[in-house]
């Protein structure tokens, strides 16, 4: 009767430790997730960054060149929509 109530206890800890483990597990893979996804966050925000600049710098190069009479107006007009979409 001793034997069966210390295996009965011994289970039940058992059990308790499995399901902090099991817990502790799933915060982790949660939390991973989380920085994975805020990593990828930020680097479309560096890229989209990135775009936009090179987007301006090509504008205001086009821009010096129709201010130059390189390009006629409507070559500008093309190219900048061309950019743009």
């Amino acid at each position: 009767m001793l034997a069966n109530i210390i295996y009965l206890l011994v289970f039940v800890i058992l059990a308790f430790v499995l399901s902090i483990a099991v817990k502790a597990i799933t915060r982790g893979v949660e939390a991973k997730q989380t920085l994975k996804e805020e990593k990828n966050l930020e680097l479309n925000k560096v890229e989209n960054e990135t775009s936009n600049i090179e987007i301006v710098n090509q504008l205001k190069e086009l821009k010096d060149l129709n201010d130059k009479g390189v390009i006629s107006n409507d070559e500008f007009q093309k190219a900048k929509e061309k950019i743009l979409n």
